[in-house]
């Protein structure tokens, strides 16, 4: 049979054999698809803009394998902050008691991802005191990105959220029958007199007074969507902003098997005997002298933040070619249709305003200029790795005592998260909230959320002078020792010093003076 299908093929004309020979590259796809995209998320692939780019910075890279970091260096980087003067208020200020009749029901509809939805929450909860309403528990939309469908109640503790809130407003997990009518699905379909759609970025206390208190009061509910960054930072009654800390800090607490998992990562970190039984790790040196059941280890998060959509929306140039543009540049535009394209700015120009999140193999060299040594651990809270295993290669060489998720937890204590990317972001927000020091690849909610949660609780937490970096990284000519010195220059102030919030900026990153108090 098969001497026969080759003989009428070596019949063929010419002109069959080239269609032939086409509609077999066309078919190819379907049949052999790991041919074109990547290997369950982690290999390159023949044709795919996943092939390994080669490193960016090969004489940094050799400087940095070849580093030796004296023992000073190594407890001084590791030692936690001095008391800065500022600590979470031990009494809030007194909040207005709850009236005794409520004004009507507030829904919000929350979109983005994990952090901005936690912001969301904060602030529904400020609207609805400002307004004496009653809040419903937020719908969260389905990411476009993430594609999670995670309901709030899958992700934080519902009855914890009420009763830590009980005194300042009051929260219903659902709509009485008399409102069921209210759903998402019915704002979809048509205009609507209960939906407000035309809050503004950063609406005032007044505004909300103005244009949602008559709605709750001639319908008895309001839904409002948009709502993500729909109140200002400014101008509210302290009372107001000390309630939005209070909810962010203190009233959204995981659900239980997501702390559980996170702990148990933790724990794993900590008592980890490929670290602790390390020697001539400066900052285990008092560590070593313990018995062995009782010594604890210290570890790094590092947010990579180096996934597809980071890198499509940054329009950075990032060493993966012709393939790697074209992939970048479809992306775009099926996400985005056309909202965000490619940047007006070179790429040298991005870089040199910081503009570039940086990439696995940079917040390596950058961790091991600023003291890091091989054997430091490493804990990756990230999404999927934009190009995989091959991407992180150079950050994996410079530190091999690298973990995640899947390194520490086994299938079954991961399934009730796997697939769903805001758990997933969550037990990644609980490690990192317990990690010695934090640092992220690029600024970004994520980033933004744990800087401003860890500065509440006095906690190191390093934040990329990423405008220095792209300058230093442009710079072929530079030198090891010169890179490492300009990277310790450049960040002296920016391991964990409280910045007192500035107008517009987010309470949520720079909790003090608003959620804080002087010690």
């Amino acid at each position: 049979m098969a001497t026969a299908k080759l003989f009428l093929y070596d019949h063929l004309s010419h002109s069959h054999k080239a269609a032939f020979a086409g509609a077999f590259v066309i078919l190819l796809p379907f049949f052999v698809p790991n041919l074109f995209g990547p290997l369950d998320g982690a290999w390159p692939s023949m044709f795919s803009e996943w092939n390994a780019p080669k490193p960016m910075h090969e004489a940094l890279l050799e400087g940095a394998l070849q580093r030796q970091i004296s023992d000073d260096q190594q407890i001084g980087l590791w030692s936690p902050l001095a008391n800065q003067g500022w600590k979470p208020c031990s009494e809030s200020p007194k909040l207005p008691s709850k009236p005794e009749k409520s004004q009507g029901y507030i829904q919000v509809f929350l979109d983005g991802g994990l952090n901005q939805q936690k912001m969301g929450i904060c602030d529904a909860v400020a609207v609805a005191k400002i307004l004496n309403a009653t809040l419903v528990i937020p719908h969260f939309e389905v990411n476009l990105v993430w594609q999670d469908s995670s309901s709030f109640a899958e992700i934080f503790d519902v009855d914890h959220f009420i009763n830590a809130l009980q005194d300042d407003i009051t929260i219903v997990k659902e709509l009485p029958s008399d409102y069921s009518w209210s759903t998402r699905e019915y704002y979809a379909t048509g205009i609507r007199d209960t939906r407000i759609k035309t809050a503004p970025v950063h609406a005032t206390a007044d505004w909300y007074i103005e244009n949602v208190l008559p709605v709750l009061q001639s319908y008895g509910i309001a839904a409002i969507a948009p709502f993500s960054h729909r109140l200002t930072f400014d101008n509210l009654p302290p009372v107001i902003q000390h309630l939005r800390c209070k909810v962010n800090f203190e009233a959204l607490a995981f659900v239980p098997h997501i702390r559980e998992l996170g702990e148990t990562i933790v724990h794993r970190l900590r008592h980890n005997p490929s670290i602790n039984e390390v020697a001539g790790n400066g900052y285990m040196l008092q560590e070593a002298k313990k018995p062995r059941n009782q010594r604890t280890g210290k570890f790094v998060v590092l947010h990579l933040r180096f996934d597809k959509d980071m890198a499509a929306h940054s329009a950075c140039d990032f060493g993966g070619g012709k393939a790697e543009k074209l992939a970048l540049a479809k992306y775009r535009q099926v996400i985005w249709q056309g909202r965000v394209s490619k940047s007006q700015f070179s790429d040298e120009e991005l870089r040199n305003q910081g503009r570039c999140p940086l990439t696995p193999e940079e917040i390596g060299l950058l961790l091991a200029a600023l003291g890091f040594n091989n054997k430091t651990q490493l804990y990756l809270a990230s999404h999927k790795v934009y190009g995989g295993k091959a991407r992180i290669a150079a950050l994996s060489n410079l530190f091999p005592l690298m973990e995640d998720k899947k390194s520490l937890a086994s299938a079954d204590e991961r399934s009730k998260v796997e697939g769903k990317a805001s758990l997933l972001a969550a037990v990644d927000y609980y490690v990192s909230m317990h990690s010695d020091i934090f640092i992220s690849a690029s600024p970004g909610n994520m980033h933004n959320a744990l800087v401003g949660h860890r500065a509440y609780l006095n906690l190191k937490t390093i934040r990329p002078n990423m405008a220095l970096l792209g300058q230093l990284f442009q710079n072929k000519s530079m030198d090891w020792l010169g890179f490492q010195r300009a990277v310790l220059d450049g960040h002296k102030n920016r391991q964990g010093l409280i910045r007192l919030r500035k107008e517009t900026q987010s309470v949520y990153t720079y909790p003090a003076p608003d959620c804080m108090c002087r010690a």
